[in-house]
């Protein structure tokens, strides 16, 4: 297969395996969101690697299967490709990608559906899209946008150009740079220091910040208090802040 699930001890590391550049063709984007699904239903996956190998994360959509396609093909296919990703952005886990080589058009994308991105030295972000007299397809304009704001996506979009981990980092777009060889090290250590956290806790700080930054403030408000309150029914909540008053903090364990 060409996307593969790896789980141990609480972290799925999401592998994508088609050689040699990682190309995000239609039937990889499907298999995106059946194990998009398949880690959302799964109690023993906790938190998330998307990783492509050593040498390259991504590198875009398999253009040769595009140029065939027409404008009702694509009318057709586009919100299968929004809807592989936007199940990865929606896992209700910690998602950390870990960046090798090029994330390039599709790749970038996909690295944006993760709460963090964690990146090697030679890493390379772009949306080139607009070299082909395309744009990003799969959520580009809206997540870029987002996170690193209007004029710093209208750059990147617009140009096309290649953007190296040092100032992908220093525009936000990666949040971590790390030698090559230890990126997905790296990532998978971030997972597993969650996966060991407060599953539905998680879960609600995710939904909650996400929701807030598509809504006005004061339904994010209305989302944050409805978690907040709720979170007071689970065990975990209840064990924690035991455990802060007996034993102070950071030692509490959850189930």
């Amino acid at each position: 297969m060409t996307v593969n699930l790896e789980v141990s001890d609480g972290v799925g590391t999401v592998r994508l395996d088609r050689p040699p550049m990682n190309a995000l063709d239609i039937a990889t984007q499907d298999r995106l969101l059946e194990v998009a699904g398949e880690i959302t239903r799964r109690d023993d996956v906790r938190a998330v690697v998307l990783y492509g190998g050593e040498k390259v994360f991504a590198a875009g959509a398999d253009i040769k299967e595009m140029q065939d396609m027409d404008h009702a093909a694509m009318v057709e296919r586009s919100r299968g490709l929004q809807d592989a990703f936007t199940a990865v952005a929606r896992i209700p886990k910690p998602v950390v990608a870990a960046v090798t080589g090029y994330a390039l058009g599709g790749g970038c994308e996909l690295a944006l559906c993760a709460d963090i991105r964690i990146a090697g030295e030679r890493a390379k972000f772009g949306q080139p899209e607009i070299q082909l007299g395309l744009i990003p397809g799969a959520g580009g304009t809206q997540r870029l946008a987002r996170l690193l704001g209007p004029a710093k996506a209208k750059d990147l979009i617009f140009t096309g150009r290649h953007v190296k981990a040092d100032e992908a980092l220093a525009i936000g777009l990666a949040d971590r740079v790390v030698p090559d060889e230890e990126v997905y090290e790296q990532a998978r250590a971030w997972a597993a220091r969650l996966a060991k956290g407060p599953a539905m806790a998680l879960r609600a700080a995710k939904e909650a910040v996400d929701t807030g930054l598509e809504a006005d403030i004061d339904t994010g408000l209305a989302v944050e208090r409805t978690w907040f309150a709720g979170l007071f029914a689970t065990e975990d909540a209840r064990g924690g802040m035991r455990s802060f008053a007996e034993e102070g903090p950071g030692k509490a364990t959850f189930r």
